[in-house]
């Protein structure tokens, strides 16, 4: 696999919102995400950032790890925006990470999808 601008800033993207993940598990206050949400997105961040390191060496099973983490990262925020006890701020702040994420998963699969295509 290429590492193109693209493919660059698809894995930076992803890396940091793992990143975030990773890190935010303990400054969780048990509510805002319950602490069950906050370890399985730790968990998913972890792979993310394992995911990005291998793609970035090549790995096309790196880049689909780091694809199907965030995506799972992203659904497991969507229900901020419908409980209602959240914080304005904290789902402003959930709404920009779900579109960084798009766009993360958005750069990194054409980069799958262009090698697919390429070979075929």
């Amino acid at each position: 696999m290429n590492r193109t601008r693209l493919l660059v800033t698809g894995l930076v993207l992803s890396a940091l919102l793992g990143l975030i993940d990773v890190i935010s598990l303990p400054f969780g206050d048990g509510g805002h995400p319950p602490v069950a949400v906050a370890v399985v997105g730790a968990a998913l961040g972890l792979i993310t950032l394992v995911g990005a390191v291998l793609a970035w060496r090549g790995s096309r099973a790196g880049a689909v790890a780091v694809i199907v983490t965030r995506l799972l990262s992203g659904l497991s925020a969507v229900p901020a925006f419908f409980v209602d006890d959240v914080p304005g701020a904290l789902v402003g702040a959930v709404a920009f990470a779900l579109l960084v994420t798009l766009a993360g998963v958005a750069l990194v699969a054409s980069a799958l999808r262009t090698r697919a295509v390429t070979e075929g």
